[in-house]
């Protein structure tokens, strides 16, 4: 139900960017995820995963990489859990900037 099936496919139309899946990712982690970058396991290339396309209409979320589709991320709740599947070689997220200088201090 996630593959695309080429380009002529219908999955465009159900397509969303990955910063769509934010809201669900902030639940798991503490930092805007949107800005983490990931590399793909089949291509290889590095990008931010507000970048990735998102396909929200499966049971998972799943993000896909823009340069060659291929599952990046797939996230899901079960039973009172988070189920994340990271297919990314890396995923390297943001730290946070310390209290004192994320108010100004």
């Amino acid at each position: 139900m996630t593959e695309p099936a080429g380009p002529s496919d219908t999955t465009a139309a159900r397509r969303l960017d990955g910063n769509a899946a934010a809201g669900a990712l902030a639940d798991l982690f503490a930092v805007d995820v949107t800005t983490a970058r990931s590399r793909c396991p089949s291509c290889g290339k590095t990008s931010m995963l507000g970048a990735h396309h998102l396909y929200a209409d499966a049971p998972a979320l799943v993000l896909r990489c823009p340069h060659c589709t291929d599952v990046v991320l797939r996230y899901a709740t079960q039973q009172g859990r988070i189920l994340l599947d990271l297919r990314a070689r890396l995923l390297t997220i943001p730290a946070p900037a310390p209290a004192n200088e994320s108010n100004g201090a």
